[in-house]
């Protein structure tokens, strides 16, 4: 049969070995180690299993049995050192699995030669790599035969082992090995004395876990080190939604180069869709709009997964199920996912030319680096919900801006540097620069992009990480470590979070808003937010609380 027609009726499965697959694993032993013995005995290999059943892996094709490695555990202390093949088998061939040791010792690894040439032993190798991050061992070691080596009588183990590391010489054992991840740590000598074709000598091989974590330290799941990348956007007449998320795609690939864990666009970047609408009236103009926002954040999500990178989407307009009008942002996640936080106060332009009206939830999202919340542009000028996402361990708080003036800009550039403040926490602020003179009421952007950090020691000393050039089109990064912020938080010159006077104030979510914020009475308004209204009689505000 050629390789073809059995690539062709392949059906492969990796499982743990079960004593009864014995018979098949003898004959595949007694076919690969001719020269060497043959097959471990039914009580080693049983023995074995009952020790160790998960680093025993087989590779099935359909039912038959057609490669294994073969694991037992070991003090890395002692067998990172020079030893030999005795110190791994007792008496009676009995294995000596150690099960307090710290690293998994490959003791065998063989594909059926009718199979070889479809790089399966690497997926054997892979399925042993990922059993040592479960499992949380150190490394994976092994004493690798160089099979090659009694055709090159002139060279010393030592120039060997060089001349297979820089592929002068192909050695089927070593060379596998290497491409494999393993680095060969020192030459063992007498090894496997019955070895002719290794003259007895053999390769110490160690593999390293980089997620290992000795069994007395605390597991921090959270990464630490993270990057995140904004996108200062330029403002630009475009023909058609699909040209204007070539740009998007364009610089989310950017982000992507740059390996970014985040990407922010600025609120309303597909604003210029605006002006392919026929009708001049602002309300059509922005619900034209919004019918674009199911697509862009299909496609935007597919861009996230596509690039690797977890997308702010800014904001885009989106109209409910019962014809209300939102300003909602969305996070497209790498791993598909998709979340959305709406805009919590609308300002009185959006309110009056484009009827939007703000959502009544805010919220902290979990990604693969740190816990992020997102406020679009206004909503950061109101402490009260940046500091509801800190009491929720937020770590980086996304600010989607659109700003005419630099007046405005100022607005929202200093309260989201002080939200970083107050909050222990990383604020980015992105916005838009340009013009649009198609499009009514969007016609000027004034921005100057930025990343906030805390103010201590551990910070730059202006507390600002990165700051694009005014009211130029770029991309703009930081890396942030996570750590530095449980670091200020509790040891910092100051604690804003700790050292708040719960005894005297307090700060919670009251209830979702039932009616839109236009519609409430100023009753209704004042009961929601237990604040005082312009109106209200000098005496009356006096008694407040």
């Amino acid at each position: 049969m050629s390789k073809m027609e059995k690539l062709d009726d392949f059906h492969l499965t990796i499982a743990e070995i079960k004593k009864k697959d014995y018979p098949q694993l003898k004959a595949l032993m007694d076919r690969v180690y001719v020269n060497l013995g043959g097959a471990w005995s039914k009580t080693t290999i049983h023995t074995l299993i009952d020790a160790f059943p998960e680093g025993q892996i087989a590779l099935f094709d359909h039912d038959q049995l057609i490669g294994i490695v073969l694991s037992m555990r070991v003090d890395y202390a002692k067998f990172s050192n020079p030893h030999t093949y005795d110190d791994l088998i007792g008496q009676k061939e009995i294995i000596r699995d150690n099960p307090e040791g710290d690293a998994i010792y490959g003791l065998d690894a063989l594909i059926d030669p009718d199979y070889r040439g479809y790089r399966l032993g690497r997926r054997l190798y892979d399925a042993r790599k990922e059993l040592c991050r479960q499992l949380n061992f150190r490394s994976i070691l092994a004493g690798g035969r160089i099979p090659n080596y009694h055709n090159h009588k002139d060279l010393t183990p030592g120039e060997y082992i060089d001349a297979v590391e820089s592929r002068e010489i192909h050695d089927s054992a070593l060379s596998f090995q290497l491409s494999n991840g393993f680095i060969v740590k020192r030459i063992l000598t007498a090894y496997l004395p019955d070895d002719k074709q290794s003259k007895g000598f053999a390769t110490l091989l160690e593999w390293a876990n980089i997620y290992y974590e000795p069994k007395d330290y605390k597991p921090n799941t959270r990464k630490s080190e993270v990057r995140i990348g904004g996108i200062q956007w330029q403002m630009r007449e475009v023909e058609s939604p699909e040209e204007l998320l070539q740009q998007v795609e364009f610089f989310v690939d950017i982000m992507a180069d740059y390996n970014s864990d985040f990407a922010c666009l600025p609120e309303f970047f597909n604003a210029p869709l605006m002006g392919l609408c026929e009708e001049t009236d602002q309300n059509i103009a922005i619900r034209f709009l919004a019918g674009y926002t199911e697509w862009f954040k299909n496609e935007i999500s597919h861009l996230a997964v596509s690039y690797n990178v977890n997308v702010i989407t800014g904001s885009m307009p989106l109209l409910d199920e019962d014809d209300t009008l939102y300003n909602v942002s969305y996070l497209c996640r790498r791993d598909g996912t998709v979340e959305e936080q709406r805009k919590i106060h609308i300002t009185p332009h959006e309110r009056s030319a484009w009827v939007i009206e703000g959502g009544d939830e805010v919220k902290v999202f979990d990604t693969d680096a740190g816990r992020i919340g997102i406020l679009v542009c206004y909503d950061v000028e109101f402490p009260e919900l940046a500091r509801l996402m800190a009491l929720d361990d937020m770590d980086i708080l996304f600010v989607p801006f659109w700003t005419d003036t630099k007046n405005g800009y100022l607005r929202v550039r200093h309260c989201a540097q002080a939200r970083a403040i107050e909050n222990e926490c990383y604020v980015m602020i992105c916005g838009s620069v340009g013009n649009l003179p198609q499009v009514e009421s969007l016609d000027i952007q004034y921005a100057q992009s930025s990343i906030f950090s805390p103010s201590d020691f551990a910070f730059p000393h202006d507390a600002i990480m990165a700051e694009t050039t005014a009211n130029t089109e770029m991309v703009f990064f930081s890396d942030v470590n996570l750590d530095k912020l449980t670091h200020v938080r509790h040891e910092g010159s100051v604690h804003n979070l700790i050292d708040r006077r719960d005894d005297l104030f307090s700060l919670k979510w009251k209830r979702k808003s039932k009616v839109p914020a236009s519609k409430l009475t100023d009753e209704q308004r004042r009961e929601n937010s237990g604040s005082v209204l312009i109106g209200d009689p000098l005496q009356n505000r006096a008694q407040k609380p």
